[in-house]
């Protein structure tokens, strides 16, 4: 890997995806859209009054904390873990209870997806599950650094919590990441780059290209990876898609993983945990965010058994209400005669189980 002293320090010019500033798409040159074209969506926005109210609260259940509690990591004494189950927490916070470990994807507790929490986008509904409630984490994957994906309170708090409760979390990120974990006090971090690799406890997390970018201030812009998260174990093998724009990247992650995926393994991906909200109005958001039609085609490029949507409903940050999505979600759905239970929409605090992987 060569260094770039003034640039990015993983600079690697085999890889086409690293730059000697930091790091790009494959399928597209700009996600990112410059100053006008922002200043333009903001104005366009405020004339519009959008995004409007939305038309019912965005659905939530009280958490079933016993069962989450309950999940037995790792084997016992007969070698069978507890059944997979899978909680919507908010926003793009899942967790996810499989192959005898708790996984938590993309941790925001926090009020405001901000870097201020006086000013920015506001929770509408608070997690379903709060932070001093959680089972023992055993990894975090994080997608990239945008404030409503990278929390640091939020972060930060399950180290403390993993610390004091004499337990080790395991925080996974993209290139570049590492750096900031350290700078806020989280060291058992490990960063990994697209197609790489991590195994815990015999399960491995994969780092997989999407279409997005990363910046935490104005000067940042995609100086570090961004990326979704393909989980291989013996009970379930699922996907986090994190932030997305719609590209070839999802057929190329079915493509990639097929060799892991044949009748005789158990098939393709168990389940798929894909972003629907976020996508108006599409000149702008496009490249960086899929809408729920898009949605429904990753589900179907990725060759996913069971989709479950998230990214919606918890912040308004772009000019869709917050209960749109699933509402554009369902006329995909019949429109493309995908069966109704392929790609679901779950309430936030809820848990489903999820069938092993046969």
């Amino acid at each position: 890997m060569a260094q770039c002293a003034w640039g990015n320090p993983y600079y690697d010019p085999g890889k086409a995806h690293h730059t000697p500033s930091g790091f790009r798409n494959n399928y597209i040159e700009a996600v990112a859209k410059p100053l006008p074209d922002l200043l333009r969506w903001k104005w366009e926005a405020m004339r519009a009054d959008v995004p409007k109210p939305p038309a019912a609260p965005t659905p939530v259940v009280a958490p079933d904390l016993a069962r989450i509690r309950g999940y037995h990591r790792g084997a016992g004494a007969s070698g069978v873990v507890s059944p997979a189950a899978l909680t919507w927490i908010g926003h793009a916070t899942l967790l996810v209870q499989a192959n005898g470990l708790n996984v938590l994807t993309d941790p925001m507790f926090s009020e405001r997806a901000s870097p201020v929490q006086i000013v920015g986008p506001k929770r509408a509904q608070a997690p379903g599950v709060a932070l001093e409630d959680l089972p023992p984490i055993d990894v975090v994957i994080v997608s990239h650094n945008h404030y409503d994906h990278l929390d640091r309170a939020s972060v930060a708090a399950i180290d403390l919590k993993s610390k004091q409760d004499g337990h080790t979390t395991l925080f996974l990120v993209p290139l570049g990441l590492k750096p900031w974990f350290v700078r806020a006090g989280i060291t058992n971090v490990v960063e990994l780059d697209w197609w790489q690799h991590h195994v815990v406890h015999g399960v491995e997390f994969h780092l997989t290209p999407v279409q997005h970018w990363s910046a935490r201030s104005l000067g940042d812009q995609s100086q570090t990876l961004w990326g979704g998260w393909a989980v291989l174990g013996a009970e379930l093998h699922w996907y986090f898609g994190g932030d997305a724009g719609y590209s070839q990247d999802f057929a190329d992650t079915r493509q990639h993983f097929a060799p892991h995926h044949g009748a005789a393994t158990g098939g393709g991906f168990d389940l798929a945990l894909l972003p629907i909200g976020g996508y108006e109005p599409r000149w702008f958001m496009r490249p960086q965010h899929i809408n729920p039609n898009e949605a429904l085609q990753a589900h179907l490029d990725l060759g996913a058994k069971h989709s479950v949507a998230m990214h919606w409903g918890t912040f308004a940050l772009t000019d869709e209400s917050l209960d749109q999505a699933p509402k554009d979600l369902a006329l995909a759905k019949a429109a493309r005669g995908v069966d109704n239970d392929a790609f679901i929409v779950m309430k936030i605090g809820e848990t489903r189980p999820l069938p092993a992987r046969k």
